[in-house]
């Protein structure tokens, strides 16, 4: 069987893998993309982009309920999960059709089926047409994630969801258990709470959303205590006893257990790599905890070898995997980007009220022998917070006291993932407070308490 050849082979076709692609293409080089499964991978079709347009229609349903705060009137407000549904699915098929566009215009071989590497350049795809073989000096692994499931917990599609089942629910959850409190967990919980499910999240850690600052936390738990969940926090589901119409979990927390009746459960207890049936261990690939190890550049050890996305390091997330992607193409094509900084990367949480965060949180700064400097701006202080009806959030930042240096920013409340970004390119630009301070935000913004929360750090906050 003759190799076709190309400059880069990528395999996996998720945001990581697809852009990369587009990139090496741009820059000259000859590129073929092997997808299993869709066009755009997990993110476009079964994560970020349909759970959002979930979130949309669950924001536009809470909105309408209040209806009267704003002078309107709505009548009676209801919903159909199923047309909530179908508009998701409809999103994400039409972005995935775009991928394709893209493919085709900037002349990239698509070839759908299971990739195995071979040898060095070398990878096997079967397809439904048979199997073909393909050379290139280049590979990039972008194959992706997958959820993680625990002993006893796995799901069946019925009682006990994944977030594929969440998405295409096979009914509206009366009473719902979630497991495991990140942004996949906090999000479905969001959305069908929302709906008015009887919602219960469970956490091991001694927190809800972990990974953030421990006052976005707090602020972020009193808030959905207020919208009716019940948040248990170190805390883990034991078992799970699947009965006809119901599921009994058994919840130990503080040396006790207590046993929880729901209909429906989603687990979201993290995910693991897609590291199987590559030919990772015949090529000594190094993988941990379903994860390929590599450098900062995306290498894998073996020369002409890479991988990006939720396949290799964290932070798990789509718009890193594009990045490195684009890092890669380029580092293949002769050229010198810089590395992609994980502490650089903004995480984004779409639920009620949104949550967004880039570099260290105050705890990991001081832990780092960061002397702090903490600035705070509550949405209450806002004109355009208030005027949207939207007066419950925060913004923080932290600055090394030393040199000004922005080190971590974090929010919560209304909008505030597409606010982050400022702040993301402060980091970038290595920007200090005295530039933030300097800046000219306009009026009336949500924007504008970013710069009141840099004041506040300052001693020179304006309106609080």
């Amino acid at each position: 069987m003759a190799a076709t050849s190309h400059d880069v082979i990528v395999i996996g076709a998720g945001p990581g893998g697809y852009v990369a692609a587009i990139r090496a293409a741009q820059l000259g080089l000859r590129v073929a993309v092997v997808e299993r499964e869709n066009l755009g991978g997990i993110c476009l079709n079964w994560g970020c982009i349909p759970t959002k347009a979930l979130l949309r229609s669950s924001e536009v349903f809470h909105l309408m309920q209040r209806a009267g705060e704003f002078g309107l009137s709505a009548g009676k407000v209801g919903f159909d999960l199923d047309a909530v549904v179908k508009r998701s699915r409809k999103v994400a098929g039409q972005l995935s059709g775009g991928i394709g566009h893209l493919m085709k215009k900037n002349r990239i071989t698509v070839v759908m089926g299971e990739a195995r590497l071979t040898a060095p350049g070398r990878v096997a795809v079967t397809t439904d047409k048979g199997a073909q073989e393909l050379r290139a000096d280049n590979i990039i692994l972008a194959t992706g994630a997958r959820a993680r499931e625990l002993p006893g917990l796995e799901a069946d599609g019925d009682r006990v969801w994944t977030y594929r089942h969440a998405l295409q629910p096979v009914r509206m959850p009366t009473n719902l258990l979630v497991i495991g409190s990140g942004a996949i967990g906090i999000e479905f919980a969001s959305f069908y709470n929302t709906l008015g499910a009887k919602t219960t999240v469970v956490e091991v850690m001694d927190r809800i959303l972990p990974v953030e600052d421990a006052e976005i936390s707090a602020f972020a738990k009193k808030q959905f205590t207020k919208q009716g969940m019940v948040i248990k926090e170190k805390a883990s589901v034991k078992a799970l006893d699947r009965g006809k119409g119901k599921v009994t979990a058994h919840i130990e927390s503080g040396g006790k257990t207590e046993t929880l009746d729901v209909d429906t459960v989603i687990s979201a207890v993290g995910i693991v790599g897609n590291v199987e049936g590559l030919g990772l261990d015949e090529l000594g690939v190094t993988v941990e905890r379903s994860h390929v190890v590599t450098d900062e550049y995306c290498r894998t050890g073996i020369p002409g070898l890479y991988a990006i996305g939720d396949l290799a390091a964290p932070p798990w997330l789509a718009h890193k995997a594009s990045h490195e992607g684009v890092m890669v193409a380029e580092l293949i094509a002769g050229q010198h980007p810089h590395a992609v900084r994980p502490e650089s990367i903004a995480g984004c949480t779409y639920c009620q009220p949104q949550i967004a965060s880039v570099g260290l949180t105050e705890a990991k700064a001081s832990e780092k022998g960061h002397e702090v400097r903490v600035g705070r701006f509550p949405f209450i202080g806002n004109g355009k917070a208030i005027a949207l009806g939207e007066a419950e959030g925060l913004i923080k930042t932290v600055f090394d006291a030393a040199t000004g240096e922005l080190l971590g920013a974090h929010m919560v409340g209304a909008e505030v993932t597409e606010l982050i970004q400022g702040y993301v390119i402060g980091r970038q630009l290595e920007t200090t407070e005295a530039e933030l301070m300097a800046t000219v935000f306009p009026h009336p913004t949500l924007s504008e308490m970013m710069h009141e929360s840099v004041l506040d750090a300052y001693g020179r906050v304006i309106h609080m």
